[in-house]
């Protein structure tokens, strides 16, 4: 049974134009992509949808890193979506993050990791839901 995940590809990866690059990774990993576009996160976009980070200490620069520059959520299916697409990014310190990984090929930091991953089933549907609506969901394609 094929499930959804969110990705995002932050502003770091977007300016430094591995935009391609890093779809062609997850594409290479068997996800299909169901929705994608590239957007400027507002404020208080950034700010809602990081939400469940709010107390923590590094929450402003998240917001301000989110909020600098386009970035690309893309809504992925593949069986097992999540921890898949998790384990294509790698870990968030691209220092610790395994060869071949998107992280430790693109990210510079662990704040500037270019991209984001859903961290469970949950979680993807209301990210998802977040930058996409229905209608821009693209269902059964590829047959």
């Amino acid at each position: 049974m094929s499930n959804k995940t969110l990705a995002i590809i932050k502003p770091d990866a977007v300016n430094d134009n591995h935009v391609g690059e890093i779809i062609s990774m997850i594409c290479k990993a068997g996800f299909k992509v169901k929705a994608l576009k590239m957007i400027k996160l507002s404020e208080d976009a950034a700010k809602a949808f990081y939400e469940i980070h709010k107390e923590k200490p590094f929450y402003g620069e998240l917001v301000e890193y989110m909020t600098s520059g386009p970035c690309v959520p893309i809504a992925l299916e593949k069986e097992n979506a999540v921890e898949d697409y998790r384990k294509l990014i790698g870990a968030t310190n691209p220092a610790n993050a395994a060869e071949g990984t998107v992280r430790k090929l693109y990210a510079k930091s662990v704040q500037y990791n270019a991209v984001h991953g859903s961290d469970s089933d949950e979680n993807a549907a209301k990210e998802i839901a977040f930058f996409f609506g229905s209608k821009e969901l693209i269902e059964n394609y590829p047959a």
